[in-house]
Order: structure tokens, then sequence, then C-alpha cells
């Protein structure tokens, strides 16, 4: 039967699987770059760099991303849900989905196909955003109740 635990421990594999995606993307990305110019008409050659660029600059906020989020579930598992680090920790996963659209935006300039992955990650930093105050408005209803005798 499905459970907390359960659902947890998937989330922390899906994480893990992401992890390992983004490293195989980083190592491969020459190869994609070259793949990429074959396949899309509107990439043009001498865009390759610029790809390089892309998931080079990229993959460091992904990657920041998948570490707070790995901690948060950690944090989650060990049942501290209302923490200020757990707050933290969102706080971040917001800003790096944030800079990862700031640089898909930015792609648009040489592949304007990088603003849908933009619009993207700038839609989940703001439902991360909207939790976190969520988060934020629990925590203090917790606080007024832990003092309430």
């Amino acid at each position: 039967m499905w459970n907390e635990k359960r659902s947890l421990w998937l989330s922390k594999a899906c994480t893990l699987a992401f992890c390992a995606v983004l490293v195989a993307v980083v190592v491969a990305a020459p190869w994609l770059a070259k793949w990429l110019v074959t396949v899309a008409p509107s990439v043009q050659p001498q865009h390759t760099t610029l790809l390089l660029v892309t998931v080079y600059v990229g993959a460091v906020p992904a990657a920041a991303l998948l570490v707070c989020l790995y901690r948060l579930l950690h944090n989650i598992g060990k049942g501290q849900v209302f923490t200020a680090k757990n707050l933290s920790l969102l706080r971040a996963i917001s800003w790096f989905c944030f800079a990862g659209a700031a640089v898909c935006f930015a792609s648009m300039l040489y592949y304007t196909t990088w603003g849908i992955v933009g619009v993207a990650a700038a839609f989940v930093g703001l439902i991360v955003r909207v939790v976190k105050n969520v988060l934020a408005q629990a925590m203090l209803l917790k606080e007024e109740n832990d003092y309430t005798i």
C-alpha cells in the first residue's frame, strides 16, 4: 500500500535520477549541441558554442536546486517540516528556478524555443514561492499555537 514513507522515497529517487540526467546532459553537451544543429532548422551551426554556454551556465542553478530539494526531502523525512531551514531551502529553490528562467530567456536571442523552458521554469519558481509563503504562515500559526496554554 502507498504511504508517506514510500512517497518520500520516490521523491528522493526522482531527485537523484534528475541529478544523474543533469550530469549526463553536461557530459554529453558537445554531442547534443551538434545533434541539435543538425535536427533543428532554426539553430545555426555558429550557435553551437552558445548552446554549450546555455547548458553549462544553466546547469549551475539546476544542480543547486536539486541539492536544495534533496535536503528539503531529507528534512521532511526526519520529521522536520515547519522549520526555518526548510523555508530557506524553498526560498533558494524558487530563486534557482528564476535563475534558470533568466538563462533561458537570455538564450532566446539565438534560439527562441528556450522561451518555453524559461516560462516553465519561471512558473515553477512562482509556485514554489507561493508554497514558501504558505509554509511561512503555517510556521507562524504553529509558533502561536505552541505558546497557547
